[in-house]
């Protein structure tokens, strides 16, 4: 839903940095307001950002149930205006910092249930969903709350994907609900559509090439690490331009996995794999999406304990940021 010209004050209301440290009080994501402290003219809310303190779905470290809170302390240095878009995102937008979803650590099919139940209540109707986690299990949820959210558009919603894996795995150890397989589950689900699907940054040794068949027999788009070096006509900008062209205004949930960033950029992350983009690399990729008919977001495989001077939570800061500017700038 658009700012109207008879709702001035529905934005964000931020503290004053220069009057209220940054280092002082208690941190929410970007320092945006709490849920239960918004005023009634800054709603409808536009979005909810939340933390899923999840990790029981990994297959290697575990750890990133720690990353909403590291996220969030690292998000008190995210200001407002965005340079490239020469926007300000308080201003157009009311956003809110909505607490952390129950969780349930032993489940990642029960924790799913959980999140997409708490997420689906969140806010307003119209209020689009950020999901913070967490390992990328957690991503299923909410893009189910997305979905419903957005009326269970037919076909599901397209989708743009950033991650080092596929994350199409059927199953892991008998477990289908872990993060090597949210996509396969909304595949199946009817969440997303996977001809609408494109899958960005995919690189690094796989434990078979069947791990490619799923989505390629479904149609998912993919831009291997390798194809982003690549020009001309079959290279990956031209791929991903043509993929943006053809989704026209379809309602699109993008979902960051940290470690399609190399390792030296972004070391805290369970599953690193090198050879990846760079933070640059990375922001530069979200901003190209600009106009793209946002319906929900998550960032996720944040790994706090591996993570040397909370800069791999700092890049997940910005990518909030991110991709909420581009939301705002269509307003």
């Amino acid at each position: 839903m658009s700012n109207q010209p008879n709702q001035p004050n529905r934005r964000t209301i931020l503290p004053d940095a220069r009057v209220s440290p940054r280092f002082a009080g208690v941190a929410t994501f970007c320092r945006y307001p709490r849920l239960a402290d918004v005023a009634p003219e800054n709603r409808p809310l536009d979005w909810a950002i939340y933390g899923v303190p999840y990790d029981g779905g990994v297959t290697y470290r575990p750890g990133a149930r720690f990353a909403p809170r590291a996220i969030r302390d690292e998000s008190q240095y995210v200001k407002p205006f965005h340079i490239a878009h020469n926007v300000n995102v308080c201003e157009k937008l009311s956003l809110a910092d909505a607490g952390d979803a129950p969780v349930r650590p032993y489940s990642p099919k029960d924790n799913a249930d959980a999140v997409a139940a708490f997420a689906a209540g969140l806010a307003d109707p119209s209020t689009k969903l950020f999901a913070v986690g967490g390992d990328h299990s957690i991503a299923y949820a909410n893009i189910r709350a997305s979905w419903e959210r957005r009326g269970k558009p037919a076909g599901g919603l397209s989708i743009i994907h950033f991650d080092s894996h596929l994350d199409t795995v059927d199953a892991v150890w008998g477990e289908k609900w872990g993060h090597a397989s949210p996509f396969i589950r909304a595949i199946e689900d009817g969440l997303i559509n996977p001809r609408r699907m494109l899958s960005i940054g995919v690189k690094g040794p796989l434990n078979t090439g069947a791990d490619l068949d799923f989505a390629k027999k479904h149609g998912v788009t993919i831009v291997t690490r390798e194809d982003l070096f690549s020009g001309g006509a079959s290279g990956g900008a031209a791929t991903i331009a043509s993929f943006l062209k053809s989704l026209v205004h379809a309602e699109t949930y993008i979902t960051v996995d940290i470690d399609v960033v190399d390792p030296a950029f972004a070391p805290g992350t369970g599953t690193p794999s090198v050879g990846g983009l760079s933070s640059a690399e990375l922001l530069a990729l979200l901003r190209s999406l600009r106009g793209v008919n946002i319906a929900g977001a998550d960032v996720v495989e944040v790994l706090p304990d591996r993570d040397h001077a909370g800069i791999t939570a700092l890049l997940a800061a910005h990518v909030i940021f991110e991709i909420i500017a581009l939301d705002a700038v269509t307003r």
